[in-house]
């Protein structure tokens, strides 16, 4: 292993301060490039001349509550699953805070209701930060709650 390289389980809990989203369960995925968040509801509009999206999604397994959030198009990629089936989705850029560490991440956004876990982080977010060992779970602490900074909602 790499020195700095912080050794996580195959499911963490991660924050997303930007989006309010101060706990969240991910699935660490070394499988899949790029990461992945489950929303209900996403639109598109445009601001200042750049495509925005907004979109929504349902945290909390017991105390179920409503997070809604906007933040610029970074754009559309193709994004081809574990079963083979392709399909073309909007990204943007987040930070995400785990493990102590506070980063930005290309998340795409898409419908993960049938999923275990709202989020999963690919390798392109762990590579050179994280090794995975599937033998471990929940390694560490809960995210600390981060408030997002200006302008970056």
């Amino acid at each position: 292993m790499n020195a700095g390289v912080i050794t996580l389980g195959w499911r963490e809990r991660l924050a997303l301060p930007q989006f309010g989203i101060g706990q969240l369960k991910a699935k660490l995925d070394t499988g899949a490039r790029s990461s992945s968040l489950h929303v209900d509801a996403l639109d598109t509009f445009q601001r200042e001349g750049a495509t925005w999206l907004r979109f929504s999604l349902t945290l909390g397994p017991r105390h179920r509550h409503a997070v809604q959030c906007e933040a610029p198009a970074m754009g559309r990629r193709v994004v081809t699953d574990t079963g083979g089936h392709s399909t073309e989705r909007w990204f943007v850029r987040s930070e995400v805070l785990l493990a102590g560490e506070r980063f930005p991440i290309d998340i795409s956004l898409t419908d993960r209701r049938h999923m275990l876990f709202p989020m999963l982080l690919g390798r392109s977010a762990l590579l050179g930060r994280f090794a995975v060992d599937p033998a471990l779970s929940y390694t560490q602490p809960r995210p600390r709650a981060a408030s997002a900074e200006p302008g970056l909602s």
